[in-house]
């Protein structure tokens, strides 16, 4: 059973494609990770799915609602939580989640216990009745995660849910999302720039750049795709001689550049680097640094786009 359907789902800002032509089904209780950089289409998909934004073409459904006809139903069956923060300062984290609660019309004595359990699952019980403003960035993001959660919706959008947290912080709220997703209940779409992120926590994983999905499948299957170890070299200049020779060599499944970077895909890696240092020598090149490691999301999404995930901002991420 999907819980949500997409198909050939298109969104256009004037002659700008934010999203195109994407088709997806997510089962019921499955975590999906929507990967990619900042402008790959992630957000717009997600304003999209959460009736914030009309597809300019294309057909969705969420919890069995069209996302444009049956807009109320699709929200009653949703909880979200906006890659920029959506608390008011000003108020309690208990007068904030009893107001979201009110909204979604739930009775006062269920409002209570849903309250408390919602306050239990992200630890924040001791902190109800201090005012928002007061809260460190991690009990602010657990605070809106306990808020979507409070109506108890089908499906959970998280948009870059640790955005700006430190490492520490980052896995806690990892630890949330993973604990409240184990039953199965919530279907939760996540949208990240954070390899690990969607590494550690996601049944499947899709991989956008451009508006486009690109890679579909589950994080380890995704990792051997690659094969082999992982060599990354920092060459001290790049050499079109170097890179067409290097393509020669049979032991080396995949190349790819990235500025002064070179990341090949071999088997048995730490026994080629001897040999590929002594080839790029050869050419008159220095090495500036060596590392092997197992294929990542990161090497997967390099094989697939030729870079790194990019850092650059726009207003349709």
């Amino acid at each position: 059973m999907y819980t949500i359907k997409i198909k050939n789902l298109t969104k256009r800002f004037k002659n700008f494609i934010a999203v195109d032509n994407i088709s997806l089904n997510v089962k019921a209780g499955e975590m999906i990770g929507l990967l990619g950089p900042n402008g790959a289409g992630k957000t717009t998909i997600i304003n999209m799915l959460s009736t914030l934004l009309r597809p300019t073409s294309g057909y969705a459904e969420v919890a069995g609602f069209d996302i444009t006809r049956d807009k109320d139903d699709v929200r009653r069956n949703i909880g979200i939580v906006f890659q920029e923060p959506a608390l008011d300062r000003m108020l309690t984290g208990k007068e904030n989640l009893e107001f979201h609660a009110m909204m979604y019309q739930i009775k006062r004595k269920e409002r209570k216990a849903r309250l408390n359990e919602v306050l239990k699952l992200v630890e924040l019980t001791d902190k109800v009745d201090v005012l928002v403003e007061k809260y460190s960035g991690g009990m602010k993001r657990r605070l809106e995660i306990a808020r979507g959660l409070i109506h108890k919706p089908k499906v959970l959008f998280l948009d870059e849910p640790t955005l700006g947290l430190d490492s520490h912080t980052r896995r806690r709220i990892w630890d949330y999302i993973k604990k409240l997703n184990k039953n199965g209940e919530v279907t939760i779409i996540l949208t990240t720039h954070y390899m690990e992120e969607a590494d550690y926590l996601c049944d499947n994983v899709v991989i956008m750049d451009h508006g486009k999905i690109i890679a579909q499948d589950t994080p380890n299957r995704l990792k051997e795709m690659l094969g082999g170890d992982i060599i990354s070299l920092e060459i001290g200049k790049e050499s079109r001689d170097l890179i067409k020779h290097l393509k020669t060599i049979k032991w080396i499944k995949t190349l790819k550049t990235d500025n002064e970077f070179l990341n090949l895909s071999v088997e048995t890696g730490d026994k080629r680097i001897p040999e590929l240092i002594n080839i790029i020598q050869k050419f008159g090149i220095d090495i500036i640094s060596v590392n092997l490691h197992k294929p990542s999301l990161e090497d997967v999404f390099l094989n697939y786009t030729g870079k790194t995930i990019r850092e650059k901002r726009n207003n349709y991420g």
